[in-house]
């Protein structure tokens, strides 16, 4: 009986050591994937372009052929290892996130989702997927966004607090800020207060737990250095890893090409202290399936499903951003 309890002590030390020094890795993606609609009717919704038979001849074949891309975007997005979180936007229903994961290439990846319904006029959501086995959610709810008085009815945000890796809880905004129709100028008003209110929402979060694990994710319609984005990250102590001036000079400027011009208009922010704990790598996902020849302005651009009402047969009009997290050993710098 001695020599078993001096084995087992003598083991203590190597099991609590192999846990405090197991690098846990995980990579979170944000995805605009340009109207992922069904193709049946809402009469709550102005989705009568994407129906069969309507303004854009949208049809199941389409509609799976642009789902089976977006799988194939997911797989490739990271090598071996694909994202644990993904955050999406431009969703129509429930029953298209149901598609992605049962449906195609993802449907033995143990994905499932969070979503909600929100005001927007077309009808269009964002959600979250999410890995079951290396995810576990706690809590979750819609930001409204929209302003009833004047009228302004936009997508809901996303708050989802869960478990992530059985060990960090993690505070997660999923986003898709109002556009710049109209100008970006004269649109940046509407992108402030929204926000305003996400800011609120993480700052309620911080004030409890200032080492909070923040992630607030999405297409802004905005490059790093707008209004909109400096006031969300100087306020909540935020910051990106991935900013619009460090890739300036490269093939793939950005996540978005407009008349030629690239833009970095999809972010992942997170806590400033957690840049310090942890190894970060985020880069813009930039697969060749994903681009084509930009005959008008040179170079490449992505190749999105519709170019107005013709359809071209692409995946999305934006590139997918992903942020890699290695959590480093005791003692690594």
């Amino acid at each position: 009986m001695y020599k078993i309890l001096v084995q087992i002590f003598c083991l203590v030390p190597f099991i609590v050591y192999s846990q405090s020094n197991t690098t846990k890795e995980y990579s979170i993606l944000f995805y605009n994937i340009e109207n992922l609609f069904d193709c049946r009717h809402d009469t709550l919704k102005n989705d009568s372009e994407f129906l069969e038979g309507g303004y854009k001849n949208w049809s199941s074949y389409r509609m799976y052929h642009k789902l089976n891309g977006i799988s194939k975007v997911i797989h490739a997005s990271n090598g071996w290892n694909p994202p644990v979180l993904i955050g999406l936007c431009e969703v129509e229903n429930s029953f298209v996130l149901k598609q992605l994961i049962y449906q195609t290439g993802l449907k033995n990846s143990n994905y499932k989702y969070i979503h909600y319904e929100s005001p927007d006029r077309r009808g269009i959501d964002v959600a979250l997927v999410f890995k079951k086995n290396e995810f576990i959610p706690i809590r979750s709810f819609p930001i409204g966004v929209s302003d009833s008085s004047s009228n302004f009815l936009t997508r809901d945000a996303l708050y989802v607090k869960g478990i992530i890796h059985r060990t960090d809880t993690v505070h997660v905004f999923v986003n898709h800020w109002p556009s710049k129709r109209g100008g970006a100028l004269a649109s940046e008003h509407k992108r402030e207060r929204v926000a305003q209110l996400i800011s609120a929402k993480v700052d309620s979060i911080q004030k409890l737990n200032v080492k909070s694990k923040v992630i607030v994710m999405g297409d802004f319609n905005a490059e790093y250095s707008a209004p909109s984005i400096q006031k969300l990250i100087n306020t909540n102590n935020l910051e990106s890893v991935l900013k619009s001036k460090d890739i300036k000079q490269r093939r793939i400027a950005g996540s978005h090409k407009y008349q030629g011009h690239w833009s970095l208009i999809d972010h992942i922010l997170i806590s400033k202290h957690w840049i310090n704990s942890a190894i970060l790598h985020h880069k813009i996902v930039d697969l060749p399936f994903l681009l084509e020849d930009d005959l008008t302005y040179s170079g490449v651009k992505p190749k999105r499903t519709y170019a107005g009402p013709n359809y071209h047969g692409g995946v999305s009009d934006h590139l997918p951003v992903i942020l890699s997290v290695k959590c480093k050993k005791e003692g690594e710098q």
